[in-house]
């Protein structure tokens, strides 16, 4: 005579025998609303990333005076392929939220934060992360000193690259140096003026031509075409 747990056994392994192994079922239905497909600019098309690196950043509330945290993602700078500008580009993780968006220019110093090898704050004289133009004292704190120094690096490139192929400043220099070349031809060669009258303005006066102090002589033509008409 068996034992229960013996019966027991038994009973499990024909059970399990008996059972026929059948395919895992997929149901599949149709949704009741079809929805398009949205393609979300991110206003980065044109740009290319330079750098990109995983971050916290900080910046300081001058109404309390304390550094607060901003957010912590990944830090971008992206080099506009059109006019080669650069900016600082950073968004929060899973809201994708800006919490950093300002050009760079090449000014911006970046200093080491806190004596710390994996810290450095700069000051920004127009951020546009909340849609409005503010000037920030911002912060960042990288993982370890190699993702900092190669952040300090590729900022240094990117000022770079401002400085020499941005077309804003590029124009500003050519224009500089136009008008430092005018300044020298005009305090090399002075036009001479004349105070006094010579007698070709005397006679050109009586031709009824405008003459001014510095000599330059203003000829009214349309005068003269409405005296040829009332002829």
């Amino acid at each position: 005579m068996s034992s229960p747990t013996e019966e027991s056994v038994r009973r499990n392994s024909e059970s399990e025998g008996g059972e026929v192994e059948t395919p895992e079922h997929d149901p599949h239905y149709e949704p009741i609303v079809s929805l398009p497909l949205v393609d979300i600019q991110t206003n980065e098309e044109e740009e290319e990333e330079l750098c990109k690196i995983r971050a916290r950043l900080y910046r300081y509330d001058t109404h309390d005076h304390e550094w607060k945290e901003r957010g912590t993602g990944d830090i971008k700078l992206l080099r506009h392929k059109a006019n080669n500008s650069v900016r600082v580009v950073m968004r929060r993780d899973k809201t994708l939220k800006v919490c950093a968006n300002h050009f760079i220019t090449p000014d911006i110093r970046m200093n080491v934060h806190c004596g710390s090898d994996k810290a450095f704050n700069w000051s920004v004289f127009a951020d546009y992360a909340d849609e409005t133009c503010k000037q920030e004292l911002l912060a960042i704190k990288f993982g370890n000193p190699q993702n900092a120094e190669l952040w300090k690096t590729k900022f240094a490139e990117a000022q770079e690259i401002v400085r020499t192929k941005c077309s804003l400043y590029t124009q500003d220099q050519s224009s500089d140096d136009e008008s430092s070349i005018t300044r020298s031809e005009d305090t090399d060669t002075p036009e001479p003026k004349s105070c006094e009258k010579t007698v070709d303005e005397e006679a050109k006066k009586e031709k009824g031509e405008n003459i001014e102090s510095d000599g330059v002589i203003l000829q009214l033509k349309e005068l003269k075409v409405d005296s040829e008409k009332s002829e």
